[in-house]
């Protein structure tokens, strides 16, 4: 598996995987996911199979919050046949990798409640569930808040 930033060229297999992984109701629309990867305070991973198709790609954007950078994780998303193979944790770790480049201080996101895997994930990557929103999703499902401090990547000398 190849792991890289974003490219222009990459946005129609990136929203491929969204139509994929999300119903219509739950996913983004097209203007603003266009909107997340083009945006300067973001980063967006991508993950390509050896001589393949994107096999999935997360999203991360930053902003300063009461003087400190905060980052949140939009998305991360694997196609359903290569789920469970350590990709999802390899783009976890590019996004936040690129976060503590940014000098954010905590990564947040959203996880569906119900989402097991997902959770396992968060949480063995050493995310803490902060809290619980309700109809987050949509009417009756649920997301949890989880959170994770970062410590900032050094500045280059």
């Amino acid at each position: 598996m190849l792991y890289r930033s974003y490219t222009p060229q990459d946005f129609p297999a990136l929203y491929a995987i969204e139509e994929a992984c999300f119903e219509p109701s739950l996913r983004f629309s097209r203007a603003y996911m266009r909107q997340l990867v083009l945006a300067s305070q973001a980063a967006t991973w991508v993950a390509e199979q050896q001589n393949g198709p994107i096999a999935g790609f997360a999203i991360v954007e930053w902003a300063r919050d009461d003087g400190s950078i905060v980052a949140y994780i939009e998305t991360l998303e694997v196609i359903q046949e290569l789920r469970g193979r350590g990709i999802g944790a390899e783009l976890l770790h590019r996004v936040e990798s690129s976060a503590r480049a940014a000098g954010a201080v905590v990564l947040w996101l959203h996880a569906d409640a119900e989402n097991a895997p997902a959770l396992r994930l968060y949480q063995a990557q050493g995310f803490l569930c902060e809290g619980r929103e309700e109809n987050y999703y949509a009417q009756g499902h649920a997301a949890l808040i989880y959170a994770k401090m970062l410590e900032s990547l050094p500045p280059d000398k």
